[in-house]
């Protein structure tokens, strides 16, 4: 039975979109019951096969119509688990159900709900599917089935400013990276004659030449432009401005997953060359420049939402950095991360949509105060913002630690300056993510409180249990690295590398013989440096937290003594005078989102504008950038002989 499971995982979503669609359109009790009742399959489905997969090492292999290789071809459509496509499973079937939990009360304000949970199904299967297909063609069908459903998505808010051409430039750019998928996966053909994942990873390496240079370069860039990576990330704060939070939470926490999927296997399994110069640098400059790039992009933003989505790039960047790395413990650092920006991410998300639920607006600007009206909404984005920020004991710092751990020990074994700089560059992208949650936070739940806000309440649970789901998984992953390391990364990072286990299992014992990758278990040692400690940190952050709170009573009460002092020399003491706000009175001094780190917006005033007059939000614009994108890579590709 359990063979069966990664195909039931993926078609009982598609099953619940098509019953949705005929029942769920005006039945508001049968839509909730259809669309629980597949994401919570799916996702049981997802989770039962982690004890083969992850705890024995198997590998579960599927053909659709029991076609089965013959005379060593492959003939049929498969469906291959191995350990890493099972992470990314986990992690998109833990999004779709919170997410959708959560879209019950957020949602329930909206028109036309049939349609948004039809189109929410069918993108869950989408990139299900994608991560457990063993066919390069059916991968292209998944990255249509959910490019076109995110599209759909971002525009169902239609009346909101925006929508509809947010939509319009995630098609058009989208359609060029799903075209290059579709390019790079004609040309594999045209060199090894079948579109099987495994085969193709046992030909490929005794056909290389241009073309296949070629077709490495357009399905690069076609995954590049699922992960939203530089220079495609307009369309990723474009699409969360305008999409409903439930949404946000797929594209950021899911989408991005494919496009990181996608670069994995068709470096480490289909080509094999993550051990050349070249595509070591091609990774991870990209991913170093969306790092940065991005952030910077963050902090200078005046909508939360925005603020968030150029941030899921940045950690993205994290993501596809540490996987260039070419080293078991940049992968696994890698992979970690990718979990981890999942679970915070989609909290951070969750909450904004928490916030935009109750005021109706995400502009920093207007907001503030709102800790005092919603404090368990407040709480549980703190976490998210410690994670993201890498602030111990939260999973961010552990996967963030591994990822520097990984870079520097990379920078001296190959004795490579670059790698040390790329360090230093995560490092400061750590810090200036920081920065820009102190901002978020003081601008939307701290400060002084517009008195439009007076009324706002806290969301219902609906909302409040999905976001504490995910703040506890950013809290247990933090404090709990070794069980994540066992159970979780060890088994990836090993698949990551085991072609020929990964060939072996689709095709037939002995079809790999002569692939250059080993197919032995890679061991992982995450807390091997003896820095992560995670009850450490956690006694340390409790001390600095009860350092503070005993600072700020003793000066409270310092300042109300020298108050009443001053009443009792000059009489009552008027609140303008005070000198925490030099003349001003409470109500205008808030600081708001254009005003907090002006002076770093200051420094890098040449850079921010520059960046501002290219984020044009023309179309044309970014459809330029995809085209010269890809005509570099391309070059950069046949040049180096990839």
């Amino acid at each position: 039975m359990m063979q069966h499971f990664p195909i039931l995982s993926i078609m009982v979503l598609f099953f619940g979109a098509f019953l949705n669609g005929i029942f769920g359109g005006k039945n508001a009790k049968a839509r909730k019951i259809i669309v629980l009742a597949s994401i919570f399959l799916s996702f049981l489905m997802v989770v039962a096969m982690t004890g083969p997969v992850m705890l024995e090492g198997q590998i579960i292999s599927y053909w659709l119509g029991n076609w089965e290789p013959a005379m060593g071809f492959a003939f049929g459509i498969g469906l291959e688990v191995d350990a890493v496509g099972l992470f990314f499973g986990l992690i998109i079937s833990t999004a779709v159900l919170v997410s959708g939990l959560y879209s019950f009360e957020y949602m329930s304000h909206d028109d036309a709900l049939g349609y948004y949970y039809t189109l929410y199904l069918m993108l869950g299967g989408g990139v299900l599917g994608l991560v457990f297909s063993g066919c390069l063609f059916n991968i292209f069908v998944m990255v249509e089935i959910m490019t076109f459903s995110a599209v759909a998505l971002t525009a169902f808010r239609n009346e909101k400013y925006g929508a509809l051409e947010a939509a319009f430039k995630y098609l058009v750019v989208g359609s060029i990276g799903s075209t290059s998928v579709l390019v790079g996966t004609i040309l594999l053909y045209n060199q090894t004659h079948t579109l099987n994942l495994a085969q193709i990873a046992s030909i490929l390496p005794s056909v290389s030449n241009g073309v296949t240079a070629v077709a490495f370069g357009f399905l690069f860039v076609g995954f590049a432009t699922k992960a939203f990576l530089f220079p495609f990330q307009p369309l990723a704060a474009d699409a969360h401005a305008v999409a409903p939070s439930s949404i946000s939470v797929l594209i950021s926490g899911v989408l991005t997953k494919t496009g990181v999927y996608g670069i994995i296997r068709l470096v480490y399994v289909l080509y094999q060359s993550m051990n050349l110069g070249p595509v070591k640098t091609l990774v991870v400059f990209i991913g170093t420049l969306s790092m940065f790039i991005c952030v910077t992009m963050a902090l200078a933003q005046h909508d939360f939402k925005r603020l968030l989505a150029f941030h899921s790039i940045s950690q993205v960047g994290y993501v596809i950095t540490a996987v260039g790395l070419s080293t078991a413990l940049g992968v696994a650092g890698g992979l970690y991360h990718a979990m981890n920006h999942t679970l915070f991410k989609s909290l951070l998300f969750l909450t904004a949509g928490a916030v935009l639920h109750q005021t109706d607006t995400t502009n920093l600007d207007e907001l503030g105060g709102l800790s005092k009206r919603m404090p368990k909404t407040t709480v549980l984005f703190l976490i998210g913002a410690a994670s993201i920020s890498g602030l111990p004991p939260f999973n961010g710092f552990a996967s963030k630690w591994m990822i520097y751990q990984a870079t520097f020990e990379a920078a001296a074994a190959q004795n490579n300056f670059g790698f040390a700089l790329v360090g230093i560059i995560e490092m400061l992208t750590s810090v200036l993510t920081l920065a820009s949650f102190i901002k978020v936070t003081q601008s939307v739940f701290f400060g002084q409180m517009p008195k439009k806000w007076e009324n706002v309440k806290e969301v219902g649970n609906g909302m409040i249990i999905p976001m504490g789901i995910l703040a506890a998984l950013c809290v247990i992953t933090g404090v709990a690295p070794s069980a994540v390391e066992k159970y979780l990364l060890a088994p990836a990072t090993s698949a990551v590398y085991s072609v020929g286990k990964y060939i072996n299992a689709m095709m037939g014992e002995g079809f790999a013989e002569g692939v250059s990758l080993s197919s032995e278990t890679v061991a992982v040692d995450l807390g091997r440096s003896g820095y992560w400690n995670p009850l450490a940190w956690l006694a340390l952050l409790g001390i600095l937290l009860f350092g503070a709170f005993v600072a700020f009573v003793l000066l409270r009460k310092e300042a109300k003594t020298k108050e009443s002092e001053a009443a009792e020399m000059f009489g009552s003491v008027d609140e303008k005078f005070e000198p925490f706000f030099s003349g001003e009175r409470a109500e205008f001094s808030q600081v708001g989102g254009s005003d907090m780190f002006w002076g770093f917006k200051k420094v890098m005033r040449p850079y921010l504008d520059f960046m501002h007059d290219a984020h044009s939000g023309v179309v044309n614009d970014y459809v330029r950038w995809a085209v010269e994108c890809l005509a570099l890579v391309l070059l950069y590709c046949v040049l180096c002989g990839l």
